[in-house]
């Protein structure tokens, strides 16, 4: 099916019955095109990222907010139109749209600049449609100005794969030159690595995947092993890419002494029992990562773009949305999937 926008109409995909992908969770949509409120702004979509997060909601792992919403919060777009209040945007220009919407900007979180523990936090593809359309709606003060040097797709995946790897990356305290391990190497991870070996530290990947192993080793990963493999050195920091509570205490008990460990992801199987002495004692941490900060975004976009961060994509047209969901489900996906118009 080829996907077009009219003035009234917006085509997409919405999770109608969430499931396991083989169900075919996502179902395409055809609907009255939005207009953008006061402080909105109306996107034509060129591109967005497929993000994991988009795979748990499908799949269940992420209970629905609201009946039959569009996935998609790695938007690059174009915008159309602008509410009545934003300042910030006009038509014609490029913006980008993150995971993070809404935020109080009331509470103790808030005013403390920890944004993203809001407890009345909202997030774009689970509390409103996102970005698998080709039009969609969102917030003037929680988009991104983006570059018209760089072509859509690649920008996509630095919107949520990028932030997010960023944030966990500064959650694991990863001293400078210090050991790093990365367990799973997807969309964030290969972003962060080389966030990581920007700044001087040596980086260790343990991944399922041999074609993620060559990709780490392309980068300039010091090792790639298996997901469950001891990394050739203690870690002084682990992040937890893959949504396996299995490989928790495996990295816990990778890490020297006074090693932290964070989990990057919003959904997590289980984690075994641990073991105090083997997997905590002597001062190793344990951290979760939650969300991110639009200063996070900000900082993150910025350093991207100093270092030349390099974006592995899988492209898919728009219409293939169900097809990319099951490949990442599959572990198909080299680097980031992305949607981009028919």
């Amino acid at each position: 099916m080829t996907f077009t926008a009219s003035a009234r109409t917006t085509h997409g995909w919405a999770v109608e019955r969430p499931g396991p992908i083989g169900t075919h969770p996502l179902t395409r949509v055809r609907r009255r095109s939005p207009g953008p409120g006061p402080g909105d702004l109306l996107l034509r979509v060129e591109a967005c990222g497929v993000c994991r997060t988009d795979l748990h909601l499908a799949e269940g792992d992420l209970e629905p907010r609201r009946p039959a919403a569009v996935p998609g919060h790695e938007i690059v777009g174009r915008v159309v139109a602008v509410g009545e209040a934003v300042t910030s945007f006009r038509a014609g220009d490029r913006a980008g749209g993150a995971w993070l919407r809404s935020t109080c900007g009331q509470c103790r979180y808030c005013l403390a600049g920890r944004e993203n523990l809001c407890p009345r936090s909202t997030y774009t593809g689970w509390d409103e449609d996102g970005g698998f359309a080709d039009l969609t709606l969102i917030p003037a003060d929680f988009a991104y100005p983006l570059p018209e040097t760089h072509d859509a797709a690649s920008l996509a995946p630095l919107l949520c794969a990028g932030i997010i790897g960023y944030r966990a990356l500064r959650r694991s305290a990863l001293p400078v030159g210090g050991r790093l391990g990365i367990y799973g190497f997807g969309a964030s991870a290969h972003l962060a690595a080389q966030v990581a070996l920007a700044e001087g530290a040596t980086v260790h990947v343990l991944t399922r995947s041999a074609r993620a192993r060559e990709l780490a080793l392309s980068l300039g990963a010091a090792s790639a092993g298996g997901a469950y493999d001891r990394p050739p050195e203690p870690l002084d920091s682990a992040v937890l890419f893959a949504p396996v509570g299995d490989l928790v205490p495996v990295a816990l008990e990778a890490l020297d002494r006074s090693g932290t460990l964070a989990v990057a992801g919003i959904h997590l199987s289980d984690i075994p029992s641990l073991n105090y002495r083997r997997h905590l004692f002597q001062e190793r941490d344990l951290r979760s990562v939650t969300s991110n900060t639009r200063q996070d975004g900000r900082d993150f976009l910025a350093l991207a773009e100093r270092i030349g961060i390099q974006v592995t994509v899988s492209p898919y047209p728009l219409g293939r949305a169900d097809r990319a969901l099951a490949d990442l489900a599959g572990d198909r996906v080299n680097g980031a999937a992305v949607l981009v118009p028919d």
